[in-house]
């Protein structure tokens, strides 16, 4: 009975030691099978200075359009949509329309005041404008090591970020994962916590392009001062079963 009981024991100790260590890293661990949360917090993505942008004019007259795109040689079909830096006020100049004020606007916003624009000013009477942004980065900082992610539309969430960036590693503290951006001229942080469902409805989970992802080490060894710890604990456990079987298989063959 106490054998038994010994055995339990070293049993109970390691499965204790692997519910701390997933309670430590495993994201929305307070989800539950077909849960559903309402998302209080919705964005679009706004141009702001210093982002770039394209913006593609076209029309059935494709003379029309000629002003407004950008031939890269001499082939006449070799024609990009032109890119367009915002400068430190939130302008761009556009051929043919001149500085426009663009900052604040969403996507949408911009290709909806362009179409007007031509329209009104009969430049093109059928104009379809597309503008997409061009850099979208998201950068990581910390335990993860230095990383600029270029994400592929202007819709980014937190953890979508982490999955670009290859994920965060196990000696990560995720009970407080900074999000740094710049508001009105101003730095603002926010520490989110992907081990609940409640990041989901922080006003920084949804990212903004040029946002700063900062992360620190759950202790303050390093990784191989902690894989030395753990590889001690192992070989302790290791040792002790060793122990526990020699005195069993001892017992027996003396029976």
């Amino acid at each position: 009975m106490k054998k038994l009981s010994l055995i339990t024991l070293i049993a109970t100790i390691l499965t204790l030691a692997g519910c701390v260590s997933s309670r430590k890293v495993n994201y929305l661990q307070d989800m539950k099978q077909n849960s559903q949360i309402e998302l209080e917090h919705r964005f679009e993505a706004v141009i702001r200075p210093y982002d770039e942008i394209t913006v593609q004019i076209t029309s059935s007259d494709a003379e029309l359009t000629r002003p407004f795109q950008w031939n890269l040689g001499t082939n006449a079909s070799n024609i990009s949509a032109p890119e367009y830096l915002v400068d430190v006020d939130g302008n761009i100049d556009l051929p043919v329309l001149g500085k426009l004020h663009v900052d604040g606007m969403t996507r949408l916003q911009l290709q909806d005041t362009l179409t007007a624009m031509l329209k009104q000013s009969n430049i093109i009477s059928d104009p379809f404008v597309m503008v997409r942004f061009k850099s979208f980065k998201i950068f990581f900082l910390g335990a993860t090591g230095g990383k600029a992610v270029t994400i592929p539309n202007e819709r980014c969430t937190f953890l979508e970020a982490l999955a670009l960036a290859g994920d965060i590693n196990v000696y990560t503290d995720r009970s407080k994962i900074a999000v740094m951006r710049e508001v009105d001229g101003k730095i603002t942080t926010r520490y989110l916590d992907p081990r609940s469902s409640t990041v989901f409805n922080d006003p920084y989970f949804m990212l903004r392009q040029n946002d700063f992802i900062i992360t620190e080490s759950r202790t303050l060894k390093t990784k191989r001062d902690e894989v030395t710890y753990w590889m001690g604990w192992m070989s302790s456990i290791v040792s002790i079963a060793s122990l526990v079987t020699t005195i069993l298989v001892y017992t027996t063959l003396k029976k």
